[in-house]
């Protein structure tokens, strides 16, 4: 795209912003807006591509299968069946649900951990390679884990910004077109301004460095499930948490229209007197994803942050009921692969069964992306939660 073409893409952008209240316009922060003027985003060598990856990534009927859990969250999940944290077992699974037949229709991404980037099938192909055919993208996870933040209270900050650049260079290189990096914000501990700043800035920066070495990043602040709130609350944080963090990534000159998201949804928090409706999710949702979120930015991936298969399911069918101005879909761990994982029991004669169970979930999510989702039929192990507190990945 030309640079003249981009700066137009992005005027409607900064205009946005800059009209956006910030979470630390107060006492002791830095005046945010005085004089502002409309920021000129020059085009970098990979515009056209990563605008073109990301509405790949958010075509209709389609969303994301994040299997970048780390190799400990794995074994987690590994021992919840009997099995040993091992690669060779990691590998198993993850084959299992990378060369499930016909999971192209309703994936567009998968986001991958580290070492499945480098891996391959038993026969010998690349993971890369098996997405490749099914017209899947291949994501990298590229952030080091969540840290203590000093001076916060109890919360924390994401790492990994060391060394990015040339990481993302590679995982370029093995095949990955788009990236992931995982902040939390926690609702019980504030959140705190210092801990929401660290988290919008840190995913700035990093979504410009992702860009800058061709992988589309996925703009990821999870606000987390746990705490006793209600959903005005939570609708409270995330327009502070959204407002920084589009302030930030303005500031770094990543352009929108080559960006995804990957929102927590509004709802009241897990240990709530109180559990919302589906529809009643989506309007708090939709709200503050159009009181902060530029019509720009392609894609609303949304993550499932321990909610049931189903719950996931029904809240994303919701919102979908009538047009938005993104792609407003999912990116789902346990919400996809809970069933698969059960069926599965590491038994080799149960491998087809598990993919049959993964395209079940797929499918489901795809009808939700369309606003064409029933629960009718769904097992009674989809409809199980699995919030845990204090949840690490």
């Amino acid at each position: 795209m030309a640079c003249s073409s981009l700066v137009k893409l992005n005027v409607a952008s900064s205009s946005w912003i800059a009209g956006q209240q910030s979470f630390n316009s107060r006492s002791g922060s830095a005046a945010r807006f005085p004089n502002r003027r409309v920021t000129v985003i020059r085009a970098g060598s990979y515009t056209d591509e990563l605008i073109k990856t990301a509405k790949s990534i958010a075509s209709p009927g389609r969303g994301i299968l994040a299997i970048d859990e780390s190799n400990a969250t794995c074994g987690k999940r590994l021992a919840s069946i009997g099995l040993d944290n091992t690669e060779t077992n990691r590998q198993a699974y993850r084959q299992l649900l990378l060369t499930t037949p016909g999971l192209g229709e309703y994936i567009s991404g998968a986001i991958l951990f580290e070492e499945t980037l480098y891996q391959s099938t038993t026969d010998g192909k690349k993971f890369v390679d098996c997405l490749r055919d099914e017209n899947i993208v291949p994501g990298i996870k590229v952030d080091k884990g969540l840290v203590p933040l000093p001076g916060s209270n109890n919360e924390s900050w994401c790492q990994g910004l060391d060394g990015l650049a040339s990481r993302s260079a590679e995982y370029y290189n093995q095949g990955a077109r788009f990236a992931k990096w995982r902040t939390v914000v926690s609702i019980p501990c504030g959140p705190s301004a210092l801990a929401v700043k660290e988290a919008a800035w840190g995913l700035a920066r990093y979504a410009a460095i992702s860009q800058d070495n061709g992988l589309v990043p996925i703009v990821e602040p999870e606000i987390l499930l746990d705490g006793d709130h209600p959903i005005e609350r939570t609708l409270e944080v995330a327009e502070k948490v959204w407002a920084e963090v589009f302030y930030y990534l303005a500031e770094n000159n990543v352009t929108f229209e080559g960006i995804l998201l990957k929102p927590s949804m509004v709802t009241p928090g897990a240990e709530h007197k109180e559990k919302a409706s589906p529809d009643t999710i989506a309007n708090y949702t939709l709200t503050m994803l159009r009181r902060r979120v530029p019509p720009a930015v392609p894609g609303i991936m949304f993550l499932s942050g321990g909610q049931s298969e189903v719950e996931a399911t029904l809240n994303l069918n919701a919102m979908n009921q009538s047009p938005n101005p993104w792609h407003v879909s999912f990116s789902y761990a346990r919400a996809l692969q809970n069933t698969v994982l059960k069926t599965w029991q590491g038994r080799p004669e149960n491998v087809e069964a598990a993919q049959k169970s993964l395209l079940v979930r797929a499918k489901a999510n795809s009808s939700a992306q369309l606003g064409k989702y029933s629960a009718q039929g769904e097992s009674e192990e989809a409809k199980k939660g699995m919030f845990v507190k204090g949840y690490t990945y």
